[in-house]
């Protein structure tokens, strides 16, 4: 097995061209926003990488959020209100936001915003009908071969709308399905509309088989692919004493319970160790109390978001993920690629577990068992040759959800539903 290691494969891989005769699409994806997130990343590497073979991309959203990915090759860039060439794209109370939706890179990737503005909004009952009225104009001015959709909401607006038009729909459970369709209007939503989708993209076997057996038939894994800045050689020197988390400071995460367990190890005569959290979230002044009634307020790091993570956590003793509820996790794939020994819970929708072999290149604990992860915790720090065991092993799902082979993927799989659509009229 060759396995990359260097950026510098992956970006020649992303420049590289498809050949002449190679069929152009034109893909719209459609989210709520690009804002710092799991799916969010996802789409803006697909976007990219859709872009750089040579199909034409549009991304639909519905707003712009204050703190977004940055996308390569955009065609919009935000102005001042008022600026030569700016048009308001949404006008919530807290984030009026122009954007010159030509001010970009000529030829780039384009963008759209479906929010209704504050002049045409009218009831609350009668404004589901007009986002979905203006959804629809979207489609018909785009005319993409095929809209991608992310995320619960998302994906029933996207197949209310864009079917109508006549148009192939892609819709993607990011997360744990009993997550993203939770109340029964959701769940009401999804079932009447999931049936008219082109295709349904899901994460984990788990995650196929909370469908009903006729969505179930349109059910593809396509797996999340390795952020190309975590595709490196695995740091072989002296670890830092540090834990590392990564991900949204929220009640889902969990990380209340690591921080529990984490004051019991320091209490137990670790306190050379710190406990870095990256990202963050409305449990954030909620976890830094937490930290200070634990008494472990200066073995706790609130990093918050940061440019370059690969570059802040590949030295860590460990990662820890303990989520209550996830699809595939991003940050456990690049955590595993930068080759950092890593505890999960064994969390539904299988994620976790279709990644890590227990014992083999992880450690999988139960959710919410904070003693359970503990013992992980303490099992790594002093077993240092397990630890470097899960090391070596982890580095291989660089191989397995590498750019190159996960967006051909995708690829492959959007050229053979157009190919389904034009046997259909054929």
């Amino acid at each position: 097995m060759v396995l990359l290691h260097l950026p510098a494969m992956v970006q020649l891989s992303y420049s590289m061209k498809h050949d002449d005769n190679t069929r152009k699409m034109h893909i719209a994806m459609y989210i709520g926003s690009l804002q710092k997130g799991g799916a969010e990343r996802v789409m803006v590497n697909l976007a990219e990488y859709f872009h750089s073979q040579g199909h034409k991309v549009t991304l639909v959203t519905t707003y712009l959020a204050k703190e977004e990915y940055q996308v390569e090759h955009a065609a919009w860039k935000v102005v001042p209100a008022g600026a030569d060439g700016g048009t308001l794209a949404c006008d919530t109370e807290e984030n009026p936001v122009w954007v010159d939706l030509n001010g970009g890179e000529k030829g780039g990737i384009r963008r759209v915003f479906s929010a209704l503005l504050k002049e045409e909004q009218k009831s609350r009952a009668a404004n589901l009908g007009l986002r979905k009225e203006k959804l629809r104009k979207i489609w018909r001015e785009l005319k993409p071969d095929i809209v991608l959709s992310f995320i619960g909401k998302n994906n029933i607006m996207a197949l209310s709308t864009a079917t109508r038009e006549d148009i192939k729909v892609v819709v993607s459970v990011r997360a744990d399905p009993y997550m993203e369709y939770d109340s029964r209007a959701l769940r009401a939503g999804m079932l009447a509309t999931f049936g008219k989708a082109a295709g349904i993209v899901v994460q984990t076997t788990d995650a196929r088989k909370f469908f009903p057996a006729y969505i179930r038939r349109k059910c593809t894994i396509l797996p999340n692919s390795v952020n190309p800045s975590f595709i490196r050689k695995r740091y072989c020197g002296e670890r830092e004493n540090s834990i590392v988390m990564v991900g949204r400071l929220d009640e889902n995460k969990n990380q209340a319970m690591v921080m529990e367990a984490f004051s019991e190890i320091v209490k137990e005569g670790y306190s050379d160790y710190k406990l870095k959290l990256y990202g963050d979230g409305p449990d954030r002044l909620k976890l830094q109390r937490l930290a200070v009634s634990l008494g472990i307020g200066s073995s706790i790091e609130f990093a918050g978001n940061v440019s370059h993570v690969a570059e802040h956590i590949e030295k860590a003793s460990m990662f820890v993920l303990a989520s209550s509820q996830e699809g595939m996790p991003n940050s456990l794939i690049e955590a595993m690629s930068l080759g950092l020994p890593c505890i999960s819970t064994d969390c539904p929708c299988g994620g976790p577990k279709d990644l890590i072999t227990d014992g083999v290149n992880g450690l999988l604990v139960p959710v919410k068992d904070k003693d359970a992860m503990k013992m992980a915790i303490l099992r790594l720090i002093k077993n240092k040759e397990l630890a470097d065991k899960l090391s070596q092993n982890a580095i291989y799902v660089q191989e397995k959800f590498s750019p190159d082979v996960v967006n051909k993927m995708w690829e492959e799989y959007f050229e053979s539903i157009l190919d389904k659509k034009k046997k259909g009229k054929a």
